[in-house]
């Protein structure tokens, strides 16, 4: 059994008038050789974003792009007409593609705090989309919900071209949830609140945990906690 964990004070780190980051990986110039991704997992970004401001339109090509808000909202524009608001608990999916130009706003009166997750697709080439979708944190209460997948047989989530599925929960101090990964399977886990017991190795918020030789995980909540569970192979 593997669960190494990086806490949230060795994360990489990029801060600015506008935007503080924590790098889980190798991200601009925060370059780590340890800290190349998981699989085909190669970004997991801890933003914060000032109020009335963001990225501006920049491009993006072949990659599987998730973001999940954990405070505030950011509101989407990109090249293909799309226009979106996702707030708090919601997550939004951007397939790259053959090429998309977007940008990501903080409209809001107060910080937005997100996830940006990017996933390398199953293969170059597919045709650049953009979706959204609420998932309310009660309907994740004390169990794991697929939130982005890459599995057509997994309903609700929203689609990816990726062998890979992002699970979330919300669980009060003292609940557990079980997930099971398969032999050629790993997992990178992310309490984005509270904190976990998995397998009795204690992960404290927004630390990460890669996860593998691992047949079923068990996680405890130590405390009120948000969850998130990247599910992917071992390449």
């Amino acid at each position: 059994m593997t669960i190494d964990v990086t806490p949230f004070e060795r994360l990489g780190r990029f801060d600015n008038d506008w935007l503080n980051t924590r790098y889980h990986f190798s991200f601009a110039d925060y370059h780590d050789p340890a800290r190349m991704g998981v699989g085909p997992l190669r970004v997991w970004n801890d933003d914060r974003i000032a109020p009335g401001t963001g990225f501006d339109p920049h491009p993006h090509r072949d990659m599987e792009i998730i973001t999940y808000v954990r405070r505030g909202a950011v509101t989407h524009r990109d090249s293909l007409g799309n226009e979106g608001r996702t707030e708090a608990g919601d997550v939004q999916v951007m397939s790259a593609g053959t090429g998309i130009v977007h940008a990501e706003y903080n409209r809001e009166q107060e910080p937005t705090d997100l996830f940006q997750i990017w996933i390398m697709p199953d293969r170059h080439g597919h045709a650049p989309r953009w979706d959204a979708r609420a998932f309310p944190k009660a309907d994740r209460a004390g169990a794991l919900i697929a939130l982005a997948s890459g599995q057509r047989d997994i309903e609700g989530a929203l689609p990816i071209h990726a062998d890979a599925t992002l699970f979330g929960a919300t669980l009060l101090a003292g609940q557990t949830v079980t997930h099971r990964l398969a032999k050629d399977r790993q997992a990178y886990l992310v309490p984005a609140i509270g904190s976990v017991s998995a397998n009795d190795v204690v992960i404290e918020a927004r630390a990460g945990a890669e996860i593998c030789d691992v047949e079923t995980l068990v996680l405890t909540a130590t405390r009120d906690s948000e969850i998130l569970l990247a599910d992917l192979p071992r390449v």
